[in-house]
């Protein structure tokens, strides 16, 4: 399960289960070159996660009458595209690695693709007894196949009317805390109806409103049991923190409704590779990493969006499709009442 509620850490397991030699080697080529390949590689994870825990904000322009309510239950899904899959890694940009085929740019996997074949990079090292040292390891592959081609997240989100067309709403995934995995995600938003301000507002058959929302998402992921390296307290943190702002349309039928909007995605990720790394340079020395890297990514990205709502009574069902850098799917399980 932890693999589907927090894709960055998904990222981490995959280089810590499929990888552990080669983060180790890659620390000993150097603390650079092990950040600069950490932050091309989880990009797109990142960068699809915060695509994906902003769907299904809204299912309606029509904001809720003074104590109305809903409660959702809802279940989100970025698309993973081919080109988010590989990145273009040039060893000119590097200190310490070569290709072992001997070219100097090649797409590799990213924590969303996979290397099939594997890819054999050559490590540089000074063993300050040995001297200069090389090592040849394979890159770390990513997820391929085992995702499904989605970035996956869910919540639990309740909305609430206020007077004068005003509606409040909260998300959040109950925290998981366990030996490897701590876990958290919240979210607030603000949704006003502008038709709500109109004499004729009831005889409208549209509603338009405009939506304010922030999401929160904090998690951290123990690697000291499956690094592979000797150390202590190793682990690696992320905090990520989205903004959405959204212009909506809706229909005003009884039972079934369309809506759409247009919106922006402003977020960043910062992930925190912490402890201590004692790496082996050669047979006989170590050195002791701590800390040994920081790496962030940022989304600022327009959005489409097109959905339907099914209203039967108690029960509503909503499901929606977005158009953005990370095309993304949604579906919800609504109760409501007015």
């Amino acid at each position: 399960m932890k693999k589907f509620i927090l894709p960055i850490l998904l990222c981490v397991a995959t280089i810590s289960s499929k990888a552990q030699n080669d983060l180790d080697a890659l620390l000993a080529a150097g603390v650079e070159d092990a950040q600069r390949f950490a932050n091309d590689y989880l990009m797109p994870g990142t960068n699809g996660l915060m695509h994906s825990m902003n769907a299904n904000w809204f299912n309606t322009a029509d904001a809720k009458p003074l104590g109305g309510f809903e409660i959702s239950i809802i279940a989100n899904a970025s698309l993973i595209s081919d080109e988010n899959k590989t990145f273009s890694l040039n060893t000119n940009d590097y200190n310490n690695i070569q290709f072992a085929q001997g070219a100097s740019t090649q797409m590799v996997a990213t924590a969303l693709g996979e290397n099939d074949p594997e890819v054999i990079v050559e490590l540089t090292y000074d063993d300050p007894i040995f001297g200069n040292q090389t090592q040849q390891i394979s890159l770390p592959t990513g997820i391929g196949s085992e995702s499904a081609n989605m970035l996956p997240t869910a919540f639990i989100q309740g909305a609430l009317g206020l007077s004068k067309g005003i509606e409040v709403k909260a998300r959040f995934v109950p925290k998981i805390d366990t030996d490897d995995v701590d876990f958290s995600m919240y979210g607030a938003g603000l949704q006003m109806e502008f038709t709500k301000w109109l004499p004729a507002d009831k005889l409208l058959p549209v509603a338009i409103s405009g939506l304010v929302a922030y999401t929160h998402l904090s998690g951290e992921y123990d690697l000291t049991d499956s690094s592979g390296i000797q150390g202590e307290n190793q682990r690696l943190e992320n905090d990520t923190n989205t903004w959405l702002f959204q212009l909506i349309a809706s229909t005003k039928m009884p039972v079934i409704n369309f809506y759409g909007g247009l919106g922006y995605i402003k977020g960043k990720s910062e992930s925190d590779m912490l402890g201590t790394y004692r790496i082996s340079n050669g047979i006989i020395t170590t050195e002791d990493i701590v800390d040994p890297f920081f790496v962030s990514s940022d989304v600022s990205a327009v959005r489409g969006t097109i959905g339907t709502k099914l209203k039967l009574g108690f029960f509503r069902l909503n499901a929606e499709y977005h158009l953005s850098d990370f095309n993304a799917f949604s579906v919800g399980i609504n109760f409501g009442f007015r």
